[in-house]
């Protein structure tokens, strides 16, 4: 197993955010085929997140050989790399960081455990938004802006959390999540977000690559488009 981070240099985080866990029956060279392709698309941050109920993943030493196997194929592409909730995997893969919920580990403890990985937390509210900015992670998700089967029970918060937390100009970044795909993108976008996290979007396209490359097209032609916007606006 990996020990930790071995780079001092942080690897940038990106704009379009991959959350990858295996589906069910679905292989390992497939899956890791998928977020290959997906990387080669465009993707330029990722996570795994293996499902609790999975059996292959329910110990640690299965999750981290898949871990280190999701770790190198980003690595290998200079993007950055996170592990879903565990902490211990996530430090013997050798990711970057790990991705905390506002159940999981406390970031606190986190850091007590792990002080070299970077934190990214998940918020579904803006006191929420408030409370992960001061604890200083390397980025916060908020959502799911709209229902999503992979996060059954979980009512969606809807773009006007997207468009609250935009004006709060957080100072680190943030993504939009939660059924964010080629047609609702935009109304991310339009509601003040300027990086994106997706799952069944790419992970589960006909074309990974493809999928992930018009994603991330659509956000650099957003992000081109942000100065001159606001450059138009009348002054008061």
């Amino acid at each position: 197993m990996t020990e930790g981070t071995q780079e001092t240099a942080p690897r940038p985080l990106g704009r379009l955010y991959l959350v990858a866990g295996p589906r069910p029956g679905q292989s390992e060279a497939e899956f890791l085929a998928r977020i290959g392709a997906a990387l080669d698309g465009g993707v330029d941050t990722l996570q795994l997140r293996c499902k609790p109920e999975d059996p292959r993943y329910a110990e640690a030493r299965p999750y981290t050989a898949l871990a280190e196997q999701v770790r190198a194929l980003a690595h290998a592409r200079n993007v950055p790399f996170f592990v879903n909730d565990r902490v211990d995997v996530a430090l013997a893969a050798g990711a970057d960081g790990v991705h905390l919920g506002q159940n999981d580990l406390p970031p606190a403890w986190a850091r007590r455990l792990a002080p070299g990985l970077l934190l990214g937390r998940s918020t579904h509210a803006p006191e929420q938004a408030a409370a992960a900015l001061a604890e200083a992670p390397a980025y916060f998700a908020c959502g799911p802006v709209h229902a999503t089967p992979t996060k059954p029970g979980r009512a969606a918060v809807g773009l006007e959390y997207i468009r609250a937390v935009a004006a709060m100009q957080p100072t680190c970044p943030w993504y939009a999540i939660g059924g964010i795909d080629a047609q609702t993108i935009h109304l991310a976008l339009d509601a003040g977000a300027r990086r994106v996290a997706v799952v069944r979007a790419v992970l589960d396209a006909a074309d990974p690559a493809q999928a992930a490359a018009e994603l991330l097209g659509t956000l650099q032609a957003a992000e081109s488009r942000g100065p001159l916007a606001r450059r138009s606006q009348p002054t008061p």
